[in-house]
């Protein structure tokens, strides 16, 4: 397999919250980046000096809004973003450094310049985040989390990129589209138990059972490298998960290809957003920033650096419809 010059991981660390987060997640009803146990994972490595990280400068407009809000952060000065550490390219501890990398923690980082703050980065369990945010211990999240209704009520959110999720196959594979039930019958697919994913392709398979037709055979594994092994040696004709974990693996291997994507809250379309205590006066402020970044190329040049220009939006939205309450 490939090894990566730019974004390394330390395997053992992202292991580690991956389980943490397979543990919590359902209990809590968060968006889960585990469920991208499914997605390809390269073995990579680098230096701390490789990573990539994208800056900008205060936007006037935003740092005018802060101040006219009167929100006042919880270090004066600073900004404190809740993260997380999963998986690439969303936020994960590179080897040699102590704090995440990755898209999550870099919109983060960007809204704190934006607002002519320091951006203060704090590792957090998702079964911390929720209460932390509520009691004022984090003044924001950027960490992968899709807006809900249920979420709503507790939060105010500005949209930064859409959800999605993403068929992937090897990159010599003869299928090129999968956007419907009868593209999966007969194929042997990979997805994760539980996920959203999983209960799209359950529905479809029902679809195509009761059209007379072959459903997909579904396939589980615990392991990101076991599941890998079996799309590549030809055990597995497809995975299925979120897209951002499978495009940067299809980006850094080249062993993989996308050939469908559609909503992370399918039928329904979702968006991923930063979050703040509701009614605390951050979130407009935030919004300009976001809708900034977007107008001046920041944006872009972020989710080209982990191959996430599929997820991108035109325009940051605050408390957007959000995914409907189970």
């Amino acid at each position: 397999m490939a090894l990566s010059k730019k974004q390394g991981i330390a395997i053992g660390v992202i292991a580690a919250a991956v389980v943490a987060v397979v543990g919590v997640g359902t209990a809590i009803g968060l968006n889960r980046p585990a469920e991208a146990v499914a997605a390809p994972e390269p073995s990579a490595s680098a230096s701390a000096g490789e990573i990539e990280w994208v800056h900008t400068d205060a936007v006037p407009e935003a740092v005018a809004a802060l101040k006219a809000s009167g929100f006042q952060p919880i270090e004066p000065g600073k900004l404190t973003v809740a993260v997380g550490a999963f998986v690439p390219p969303l936020s994960y501890v590179p080897d040699g450094e102590t704090l995440p990398a990755g898209t999550e923690p870099n919109f983060g980082s960007l809204i704190a310049e934006s607002l002519g703050l320091e951006y203060n980065p704090v590792v957090v369990a998702w079964t911390d985040w929720p209460l932390g945010i509520q009691s004022g211990k984090y003044d924001l999240i950027t960490s992968n989390v899709t807006v809900t209704e249920e979420r709503k009520e507790l939060y105010d959110f500005a949209s930064y990129r859409q959800d999605l999720l993403g068929f992937y196959v090897r990159a010599d594979s003869p299928i090129s589209s999968i956007e419907k039930a009868d593209d999966i019958s007969g194929l042997k697919v990979i997805v994760g138990s539980g996920t959203n994913q999983e209960k799209v392709l359950l529905n479809w398979n029902e679809e195509l059972t009761a059209a007379g037709k072959a459903p997909a055979e579904l396939q589980y594994y615990d392991d990101n490298a076991a599941g890998n092994l079996a799309l590549t040696s030809g055990r597995a004709d497809a995975t299925f998960g979120p897209n951002a974990t499978s495009a940067w693996a299809a980006k850094e291997t080249g062993e993989t290809k996308l050939v469908g994507i559609i909503p992370g809250g399918w039928p329904l379309h979702a968006d991923i957003a930063a979050g703040t205590k509701k009614g605390n006066g951050l979130i407009e402020p935030v919004q300009i920033a976001l809708n900034a970044l977007i107008e001046n190329g920041t944006y872009a040049e972020v989710l080209k650096v982990w191959n996430l220009e599929s997820e991108g939006i035109e325009t940051s939205q605050i408390n957007p419809p959000g995914l409907p309450k189970s």
